[in-house]
């Protein structure tokens, strides 16, 4: 069971906050009811899993979520990247290392391997999975064709299955809802979308042309991306949606987090903070009800 709202780390942990921020995010976290923590073993080279770690210790590992992933390069070495037994075993024993603890809840296939067979792959996680080392796992970024062959491959083996897929998905990105989303639907796999608010995009902040200070959109390293996101047709958009969101009673954000959560499949919307208050305003999305005009208002502005 995972809260409505997760904490990534994704770009703050173990480079934009230090490790006594992301405690207290952390710390907050829990205050607000979340449980679930998402990081991945190549966000800034491992640091963020140390840091993520470090901010747990202490904590009694049955009250919280821990998902990781791999696949992307995590050092120089041909083996030291994509989904093979090798790279796989020695990504959850590095990851177990850095985040201090003996088990992965959720660990996550970061990307789509086309060099390894997918049943490599199933059999070095579910023999990670009776070593008690893995929990569950998933997918993240895969195509649905994608999805179905892990699915397919793990039930003739006999082999655990992916539980859940980790889209990038929001109101201003919803390429997911065209195949990914109904396939996961089938599968009976859960949604744990990333990157909700579009890189920071829906939450007004780039109204008029503003730049902020410290926004993501003026870092190179973090501003992948977000071209579409940030030209002039897509926040005249979200100009109007500010206007519903005010209607509504709600930030930018909320609306934009209660409207994913209402999606079919979605269970949980990861969302990365640098700031306590940033958090607080995330998690009051949780349990907020959109009533139909308001959602048909945000499908005509952001149409599928």
């Amino acid at each position: 069971m995972v809260s409505e709202i997760g904490l990534g780390t994704w770009l703050t942990f173990g480079g934009r906050l230090d490790d006594r921020s992301a405690s207290a995010l952390v710390r907050k976290a829990f205050d607000l009811g979340i449980n679930l923590f998402d990081t991945a073993d190549v966000y800034e080279q491992g640091r963020a899993e140390e840091s993520l770690g470090a901010a747990l210790a202490g904590v009694p590992r049955k009250d919280y979520v821990l998902g990781t992933k791999c696949f992307f390069p995590s050092g120089p070495g041909p083996n030291d990247k994509g989904l093979s037994r090798k790279h796989v075993d020695d990504s959850v024993h590095a990851s177990l290392r850095r985040l201090r603890t003996d088990s992965i809840d959720l660990f996550q296939c970061h990307r789509y391997d086309p060099e390894t067979p997918v049943e490599e792959t199933v059999r070095a996680i579910g023999d990670l999975i009776r070593q008690g080392k893995i929990v569950y796992w998933g997918v993240s970024m895969w195509k649905p064709d994608q999805i179905a062959e892990a699915v397919d491959v793990a039930r003739a083996l006999g082999a655990p299955a992916p539980v859940s897929n980790q889209p990038s998905y929001s109101l201003m990105n919803r390429e997911v809802e065209s195949g990914v989303l109904q396939r996961c639907r089938e599968l009976g796999l859960g949604t744990l979308p990333f990157s909700p608010l579009a890189q920071g995009a829906l939450t007004g902040k780039y109204l008029g042309g503003a730049r902020p200070e410290g926004a993501r959109l003026g870092d190179s390293k973090r501003n992948l991306w977000m071209g579409r996101f940030v030209a002039s047709d897509a926040q005249a958009r979200v100009e109007q949606f500010r206007a519903v969101a005010a209607e509504a009673g709600m930030s930018c954000a909320q609306l934009a987090l209660a409207w994913l959560l209402g999606r079919p499949t979605v269970d949980s919307v990861l969302v990365g903070a640098t700031r306590v208050a940033q958090l607080e305003e995330n998690a009051a999305a949780s349990g907020r009800t959109l009533d139909a005009a308001i959602v048909a208002r945000l499908d005509s502005l952001f149409p599928a």
